[in-house]
């Protein structure tokens, strides 16, 4: 049977995982009675809710004779780290792109690296259906994309189909018949090449590491291409290290490859397939698993630097320990450590107090997803401001920057170039015509200057801006960034909040918090109207007396809570500040509760 690897790469929300499910069902890899979730490769609950394909998944279909191996990549920069091990294991790549939005910035960060490897991709303008879709002008904006990132005139010299992921068609020609996906099917054959291990199926097995997860049946799974050789079940192979270090020798329990959706043990690995081993106990991402006499490991991507770090700790609130059920610094480690082995853009290192851990990734949205992970899980946290990371180039200090591209309507284009350039110390790249009314801004910014700028910016384009960012490279210090202009309003108290003393509390800011929630002496109720921090007493009832007027009893009428999500919690936050998650609250408050402990703090930095 002849084979074929394949990565799908899109920005977020252009239609790569409803494409795919259209491409499994046209194929017949679900019964005609089948009930199939909608966007099936998007299994995680956190995918599903902000649409966002976070984990890179395989699956595989058979079509007029031949294997289709299909790997679903991020789109997010934040999980970029899965990318490029992913690019490495396919010989070819469908880039699709939004006819109406053309290339956007996480396309380029995915396209960048497939070029790089030498990979031929297929163009597919996708929602050209749509009333603002204007498939010429994505198309010229796909060739200048390739060209700036150094094509070759093979890469340049690409295939392109017109298709409706959705309505399940792809066409050569923009006015075709739309019927089905025959056309994507049959460039995929042509156009991508058989895999060159083909030919090394008589040589000793060797395989790379490339995506590492959990079976709670079969333990560590790894999953990777086969570069060499065969493999059964039960045999006996070991594992190298990237450095050609021997980690361990085991036999292999299982070997697994997709068929469908669905993993299925098959009888042999051979060469060329991408399939999924069982059995290893330390062998993980970018490791070489081989025949006992093979000794050289194969070349493995380097694996991107962290940018950002975040300090993980106990939840030592007055209300710790009432809706979670995993609070101790061992159970918080043990779970972090985990994550860092499957997860290898992440990296975990002890703070010497022992009960918090300092957790470096790729980014804010990283780092949101786990802790969303871990609250639904019952654990409870006490999570600080991001930190950048800074790297010591040739003796300079360096930060990194990201590559921010924003479409917003042309009146609100003043105030987002003000805030980016000035305060935020970012460089305007370009600024270009995007579509009716709307205007393409491209800066560099570093990334400091983003952290808590999302809020501000939906504020200041009326929630119509759109604002995508990817890690760009380092750049010389440049120098310090202001951080929230308002102070916070402070609560003094321990107790259950009242509509009375709220309501007499309004005119000094607005509140995070609603009437009869709990709340306890040092946590942060609300924003201040003015720059300094401010303690108040939202507990204070009425003083009743035995007197009684008509008209002296008004009506408490409050202004409703403003109630930020995870995320923006923690990108609201100061350095003396933490967020308190838990798996149903999420709270904020000063590091140190005692207001005299505060003063002092602030006395001592």
């Amino acid at each position: 049977m002849e084979l074929r690897n394949i990565a799908i790469i899109a920005h977020v929300d252009h239609g790569k995982t409803t494409l795919v499910d259209e491409l499994l069902k046209q194929s017949g890899s679900f019964r005609d009675n089948q009930a199939v979730a909608e966007r099936a490769m998007d299994s995680n609950d956190i995918e599903r809710e902000r649409g966002i394909t976070i984990l890179a998944k395989c699956t595989s279909l058979e079509w007029g004779g031949a294997r289709i191996n299909i790997v679903d990549t991020p789109g997010h920069a934040d999980f970029g780290g899965e990318v490029e091990r992913i690019l490495s294991m396919v010989d070819g790549v469908v880039l699709l792109v939004d006819a109406a939005e053309g290339p956007m910035p996480q396309t380029k960060f995915v396209t960048s690296k497939a070029l790089a490897l030498g990979l031929r991709p297929i163009v597919v303008l996708n929602k050209v259906d749509k009333h603002d879709a204007e498939p010429s002008r994505a198309l010229n904006e796909v060739f200048d994309l390739f060209a700036n990132l150094g094509a070759d005139d093979e890469q340049l010299d690409f295939p392109v189909l017109y298709a409706s992921g959705r309505n399940g068609w792809a066409d050569n020609e923009l006015d075709g018949p739309r019927k089905d996906l025959t056309a994507l099917y049959e460039l995929v054959i042509k156009h991508v090449p058989e895999p060159k291990q083909i030919a090394r199926r008589s040589e000793p097995f060797q395989m790379l590491a490339t995506t590492l997860s959990a079976d709670p049946f079969i333990g560590r799974i790894l999953t990777g291409r086969v570069e060499a050789g065969t493999l059964r079940a039960g045999e006996t192979i070991k594992a190298l290290s990237r450095d050609g270090e021997r980690l361990e020798q085991f036999r292999v329990s299982k070997v697994l490859a997709y068929r469908g959706l669905v993993m299925t043990p098959i009888d042999a690995a051979e060469a060329g397939d991408i399939v999924t081993l069982a059995g290893m106990t330390k062998a993980t991402v970018a490791d070489t698993l081989c025949a006992l006499e093979i000794d050289t490991s194969l070349p493995a991507q380097p694996i991107d630097p962290p940018t950002i770090s975040i300090t993980f700790g106990i939840n030592d609130s007055p209300l710790a320990g009432k809706e979670g059920t995993k609070v101790q610094s061992r159970v918080i480690r043990e779970r972090l450590m985990k994550e860092a082995e499957i997860n290898v853009a992440i990296k975990v290192t002890d703070t010497p107090s022992g009960d918090a851990f300092e957790v470096a990734g790729r980014g804010e949205l990283q780092m949101g997803v786990l802790i969303e992970n871990m609250r639904r899980e019952g654990f409870e946290l006490s999570i600080s401001r991001p930190r950048v990371l800074f790297q010591e180039i040739d003796g300079v200090r360096h930060e990194p920057v990201e590559e921010v591209t924003i479409d917003v309507d042309d009146e609100y284009t003043g105030p987002v170039i003000e805030k980016l350039t000035g305060p935020r110390k970012g460089d305007l790249l370009e600024m270009k015509p995007a579509g009716a009314g709307k205007t393409r801004i491209i800066a560099h910014v570093p990334s400091r200057g983003l952290i808590g700028y999302h809020g501000q910016f939906m504020t200041d384009t009326r929630g119509t801006g759109v604002l995508n960012r990817v890690f760009h490279g380092w750049t010389p210090h440049k120098g310090p960034i202001e951080g929230r202009r308002q102070g916070v309003l402070i609560s003094m108290e321990s107790g259950i909040s009242v509509a009375y003393a709220m309501w007499k509390l309004e005119d000094r800011g607005h509140f995070f918090i609603g009437v009869q929630e709990p709340v306890y002496t040092g946590m942060i109720i609300g924003e201040h109207s003015r720059d300094n921090d401010l303690e108040v007493n939202p507990l204070k009832g009425k003083q009743l007396t035995n007197v009684r007027a008509s008209g002296t009893d008004e009506a408490v009428r409050l202004t409703t809570p403003v109630k930020l999500s995870l995320e923006q919690c923690i990108a609201y936050i100061d350095d003396d500040e933490l967020v308190e998650v838990t798996p149903k609250s999420v709270r904020m408050r000063k590091r140190h509760l005692d207001p005299h402990e505060r003063k002092r703090s602030a006395k001592a930095s």
